[in-house]
């Protein structure tokens, strides 16, 4: 039987099936819409760094054939073939995405889904409905991911620029020329032996297993040229013509130098990594950027150029007085003196090679865009996406730091009797409820933020260390059992379902497995798994420094369990 999946719903790929040879269908469907169906093959850093990867219709599998296109069948829209143990290491993620070929809205879509079938049994599927979107025109329907193992994710992330959005968010670029025509692609007559299976009147087989196998002398992707590759085939590439990015409309593309810098092209949509060459061979670095107010060609002394732009965006114009003055020379020894070179002025000293200015100095604190609803922006910051699951999420108050979209932050009341139960058990949590569709970006104190996915299980962590997690989860104050102090026991919460919860230490943490004879301060421990059996220790001191030579640790918790139990224990005691 199929697991129904929402969105923002995950799961591992071996708990679905044990097989690696997978059909993925997508049907989708509207009233006078026509969809392109795509994958996209995405690196460590989710980005398309290879467009042998991008499999689409006129591309229709990958250079080992791990990826295959194999056309509508089955009742789906477009279906694939993905062989798992095959996929190269340097692709992490495919993205299956459906973006409209025309006008029209995905909110006009009808009841769809998104299915992975695996011997011939269906095994996992997403279901949508144009509801779930308004003005996008684009959509990541599903992940398959590897993290420690292979998962599929459902997505539902919608984008409103279509396919040119689409490629931007994976850091493709997008080309002004037209593509020629491509060959219509043959359906394919039969469906494979891992697809479900076809209908066929009774005494009849099935179509035998087939795979069409694509045209010899099939060109790569046209119409989308990764950075740093050469343009494909069908598109003029004129000698050391470097890559070019999507000029905006309305805006004429600017002269191709030598050796462009791209912080100062119109957008910046290229990966981070240097552009592959031969083997043993340095890209010459890229020439400064001219002084502020100076061109690098200036047709006229004094005349204002073009600013540069942050991340695609054109820059407010310099005010009078910085910089070149519009219709008056500088005078000499202010700037640059004409016939003298000098340094850039504001350029820093040892600037990085890919280009100086504020653009290079900001770009590796960029926002790192995922199709995930939380994303780690760094060790200290956690961004979670309202709009991936469309739950709310619960957060410590006073723990925003910036939002984006439509979001509303309302109160988390835990009510009378919840504020009996944490006061008297030292594990009473102030939450706020996070709703709407925007991104929220989470921290406090710069503690080190830890995601811990629960996928049914259990977890136990006090009160103080918990950020933010999703409502959908279940949570209530647990005790710890004990009679080496008054009272007899000590608290915590534990956290259970399905969904995401962040947890924050101070330093970094370690984790080690639950023997007979593991012991942790109960001030410095910061979560263990639910399963294991926690005592407190007959071996305590009520009162630090309550005589001479008192050693200072004042509870200590001793762990039981069977093998696969864990605790985390921080650098630091609360």
């Amino acid at each position: 039987m199929a697991r129904e999946f929402q969105r923002g719903h995950k799961a591992r790929i071996s708990d679905l099936t044990a097989g690696t040879d997978l059909y993925v269908g997508v049907q989708i469907a509207g009233p006078g819409l026509t969809f392109d169906i795509s994958c996209f093959g995405l690196d460590a850093e989710e980005r398309l760094s290879d467009d042998r990867y991008f499999v689409f219709f006129n591309q229709p599998k990958s250079p080992e054939e791990s990826l295959q296109l194999l056309g509508a069948q089955a009742g789906d829209t477009e279906s694939f073939r993905v062989t798992l143990d095959r996929i190269p290491d340097g692709i992490r993620k495919l993205s299956f995405t459906a973006t409209i070929d025309g006008a029209g809205q995905m909110s006009q879509v009808g009841p769809g889904y998104l299915r992975i079938v695996a011997g011939g049994e269906e095994v996992a599927r997403y279901s949508f409905t144009g509801a779930e979107f308004s003005t996008e025109r684009a959509v990541m329907l599903g992940d398959i991911y590897f993290k420690d193992a292979w998962r599929f994710a459902a997505v539902g992330q919608g984008f409103d620029g279509g396919l040119e959005a689409l490629l931007k968010n994976f850091g493709g670029e997008v080309l002004e020329e037209e593509a020629p025509a491509a060959p219509e692609q043959q359906p394919q007559s039969g469906a494979p032996g891992f697809a479900p299976p076809a209908f066929a009147p009774p005494g009849e087989s099935a179509a035998p297993p087939a795979f069409a196998a694509p045209p010899a002398g099939d060109t790569p992707a046209q119409g989308f040229t990764p950075p740093g590759s050469t343009p494909p085939q069908g598109f003029p590439a004129p000698a050391d013509t470097p890559p070019q990015g999507f000029t905006p409309p309305g805006q004429t593309p600017p002269p191709a130098p030598a050796a462009p810098d791209v912080h100062g092209a119109p957008t910046v949509i290229a990966p981070l990594a240097p552009p592959p060459g031969p083997a043993g061979t340095v890209p010459p670095p890229a020439p400064a950027p001219a002084p502020y107010g100076r061109p690098p060609q200036q047709p006229s002394y004094g005349g204002r150029p073009p600013q540069p732009s942050y991340g695609g965006q054109p820059t407010a114009p310099l005010p009078p007085g910085h910089g070149a003055q519009p219709g008056a020379p500088m005078p000499p020894g202010y700037g640059q003196v004409p016939g003298q070179q000098t340094a850039s002025y504001g350029v820093p000293q040892g600037a990085p090679q890919g280009g100086a200015g504020v653009g290079a100095a900001l770009q590796k604190f960029k926002e790192t865009p995922t199709g995930q609803r939380w994303t780690q922006q760094n060790k200290k910051l956690m961004r979670v996406d309202l709009g991936i699951g469309g739950q709310p999420v619960l957060a410590k108050q006073g723990s925003m730091v910036l939002y984006q979209g439509k979001v509303d932050f309302s109160y988390k009341g835990a009510g009378i009797a919840g504020r009996i139960v944490g006061n008297a058990t030292g594990q009473e949590m102030q939450l706020m409820r996070c709703t709407g569709q925007g991104q929220v970006f989470l921290a406090e104190n710069a503690t080190y933020l830890h995601p811990i996915e629960l996928q049914g299980d259990a977890i136990c962590v006090s009160a103080e260390n918990v950020l933010a997690f999703d409502e959908t989860l279940q949570y209530e104050v647990r005790r710890i059992e004990g009679h080496g102090i008054p009272g007899g026991a000590l608290f915590t919460m534990q956290f259970q379902g399905t969904g995401t919860i962040v947890v924050k230490t101070h330093g970094t943490p370690v984790v080690l497995p639950v023997t007979p004879t593991t012991f942790a301060d109960c001030n410095a421990v910061v979560a263990w798994s639910a399963a294991a059996q926690v005592i407190v220790s007959s071996q305590v001191r009520m009162r630090r420094n309550a005589y001479p030579g008192d050693t200072g640790e004042s509870v200590n918790l001793q762990f039981r369990g069977a093998p696969g139990n864990f605790i985390v224990v921080q650098p630091y005691e609360v």
